[in-house]
């Protein structure tokens, strides 16, 4: 087993390059933001006959200012309409910087997103998050939406619990487009603490189904449809070494120290193994998708996901 890798001293008071934005299709783009590890999400900029509209936002003032500006550089009319894909705040709290915009999402999106307040921020006190605010969608929706943005047609579909309990997926189906938000991420360590192994593994089956040629994940890069045959390989992983550690009488963070992340040590953020144990162990002792771990069982988990890190993990944002 690797050792995992502590952050170095100071990593986290070192951003790193706001984005680059890539057109993946006409008038589709990507808005990516490397590596893609913790806060450092993905977005969408689309844009048709004089409208636009995002997919997301980011984390930090700065760079949801940097996003606008992205955005008004591919058309001069400020975007109309923001999709959240889910209430974490990496993907959500520049929205406020978008006055000018509708912002949509899950109803379960905004009733989490209004109880998570700025949490987020405590967690790494050094990133300058700036002036944030909370700006939760006001148009909420069950099952999925349509929204028009010029000629351009976007499909929002609500799929999970997976990655949270509120995943919104946005489909492009003219152009073959799919912004998956957290339910997928391309070399990033996938995350279901606050949603379900199972889910997820029932959302990937959801997400083939779409047919899509090009893949826009949550945080890292563009990718075609092999993406999810690696986060499904991930996520049994995580299954079966749950499975083994559970049978041994082992608890999550043993599980994690004994079997460590496996083949899938490449990846950004492993120690997030140690969380997705717990998620995992839950669903062994009978969970459902829809039961939510309890509030102390996720404090306990992020803590020894620290613990197993060897320091807070690394965030650039």
């Amino acid at each position: 087993m690797t050792a995992p890798r502590a952050a170095e001293p100071g990593t986290s008071r070192v951003p790193a390059p706001f984005a680059e934005v890539v057109e993946v299709a006409d008038g589709v783009h990507a808005y990516l933001q490397p590596p893609g590890g913790w806060c450092l999400n993905n977005a969408g900029i689309l844009v048709s006959e004089g409208e636009s509209a995002l997919v997301d936002t980011a984390a930090t003032e700065a760079r949801a200012r940097h996003l606008r500006a992205s955005a008004l550089a591919l058309n001069p009319a400020a975007p109309r309409a923001v999709v959240t894909t889910h209430f974490h705040g990496d993907h959500a709290f520049g929205n406020y910087l978008f006055p000018e915009a509708l912002v949509v999402g899950h109803e379960r999106t905004r009733t989490e997103m209004v109880a998570a307040g700025l949490h987020l921020t405590g967690l790494w006190p050094d990133v300058e998050w700036g002036g944030i605010e909370l700006a939760p969608p006001a148009l909420t929706f069950r099952d999925g939406l349509t929204l028009h943005i010029g000629s351009l047609r976007a499909e929002l579909e609500h799929v999970g619990p997976a990655h949270t309990s509120n995943d919104t997926v946005v489909w492009l189906p003219r152009q073959k487009v799919l912004f998956t938000g957290d339910l997928v991420m391309n070399g990033v360590t996938p995350f279901c603490l606050m949603g379900s192994i199972a889910g997820s593994l029932a959302a990937l089956d959801r997400l083939r189904a779409f047919g899509a040629t090009t893949v826009v994940p949550g945080h890292g890069a563009v990718s075609g449809p092999e993406v999810f045959d690696v986060v499904e390989g991930y996520l049994r992983h995580v299954q079966r070494v749950a499975a083994e550690g559970h049978a041994a009488g082992l608890t999550p963070a043993q599980a994690a120290a004994e079997a460590g992340p496996g083949p899938y040590g490449g990846l950004l953020d492993a120690e997030r193994l140690v969380p997705n144990l717990h998620r995992a162990y839950a669903e062994l002792d009978g969970a459902g998708p829809e039961d939510p771990l309890p509030m102390p069982v996720m404090e306990t988990a992020l803590g020894e996901m620290i613990a197993y890190h060897g320091g807070p993990p690394c965030c650039l944002a």
